[in-house]
């Protein structure tokens, strides 16, 4: 054991000597690009890194008068008072239930995007149609809640008079709570496909155009172009888009779940996820303990899942694995 352990120090110290003296030669050639770093870095360690310390407060009973630093600390009180009720179920079942079909349902519906978007010829119609389909990403969800209330308010909104029109009684919608699953998704998908699609189409400009011209001449169609040239091309974007989105399945989007359903109480069995849970939690019942174990609890699960989907890719095929 100990020859082993004289055998490899040298080994490591060169190693050591190399990595800092290319790291000092890339310090001094490309310094100005280094500097342009800091304001970035430093952004980060501020409201990404600092903030970390306030996990202490998942593990404490809060006192204000005292503050965090003297509150006493309770261990895993927090969280076992967390899990034994019946809301750890809920904003858990809820949170990853919607981000998986909006993982499914969104990757599928921007590639497909992508596809069409680059087999149109005519550039005018596709550049109206990238427009089109960017700008709702553009919008903030307070601007998308009132127009949704617009057409779904219980009195005077424009799906409801148009109902009634039809001799059809009233729906009040954000008393429905079954309407709203469905109506949450295609909002969600109507917002964000746009986005998403410029990252497949981007991958799929980049594409030599020597491969399809070769297809062509051998007979291919437009779906055996894309089946076996555009979208190989693409599972490496994809791996990493799937990597990041399920890192994020316990995420939630707020303002879809808390601003569009206009914080309605009888909606909560469908929209109520980890981050509102968190919000209301510090808002409505002042207690930072609860809800802060909840966020711990919510990126701990997202970091494992962050690991074990990378390592999962890693092992189907290395190359397309983030790290």
């Amino acid at each position: 054991m100990s020859r082993l352990k004289t055998e490899t120090t040298p080994l490591m110290l060169g190693r050591k000597r190399t990595f800092w003296r290319t790291f000092g030669r890339d310090l001094r050639e490309n310094h100005w690009l280094y500097i342009m770093c800091l304001p970035a870095i430093a952004t980060l360690l501020v409201f990404c890194y600092l903030p970390m310390f306030g996990l202490i407060i998942a593990f404490q009973k809060m006192d204000y008068k005292v503050g965090i630093f003297g509150s006493p600390l309770v261990g895993l009180d927090n969280f076992k008072f967390l899990f034994s009720s019946s809301d750890a179920w809920v904003i858990t079942r809820n949170t990853v239930a919607y981000n998986i079909v909006f993982i499914i349902l969104g990757m599928t519906c921007s590639v497909l995007f992508a596809l069409m978007i680059s087999e149109m010829t005519n550039k005018l119609f596709t550049k109206t149609m990238q427009t089109i389909i960017m700008m709702p990403h553009f919008l903030s969800w307070a601007v998308v809640a009132i127009i949704v209330y617009a057409f779904l308010a219980p009195t005077y909104g424009f799906v409801t008079n148009y109902v009634k029109n039809f001799g059809i009684e009233r729906i009040n919608f954000y008393m429905n709570p079954s309407f709203w699953p469905p109506f949450l998704v295609s909002l969600n998908l109507w917002k964000g496909i746009g986005y998403s699609s410029v990252v497949y189409l981007a991958v799929i400009t980049g594409i030599s155009r020597e491969f399809y011209e070769a297809a062509m001449i051998d007979g291919a169609t437009k779906w055996q172009q894309a089946k076996y040239i555009t979208i190989p091309h693409l599972r490496a974007m994809v791996s990493i888009m799937l990597i990041m989105s399920i890192g994020g399945i316990f995420r939630g989007d707020f303002g879809l779940f808390f601003l569009v359903p206009m914080d309605s109480g009888p909606l909560y069995p469908v929209t109520q996820i980890i981050d509102t849970y968190i919000y209301r939690g510090l808002t409505q019942l002042q207690n930072p303990n609860m809800t802060a174990a909840a966020g711990m609890y919510q990126s701990i699960v997202g970091f494992i899942l962050v690991l074990i989907s990378n390592a999962i890719v890693n092992k189907i095929d290395p190359d397309y694995g983030m790290f």
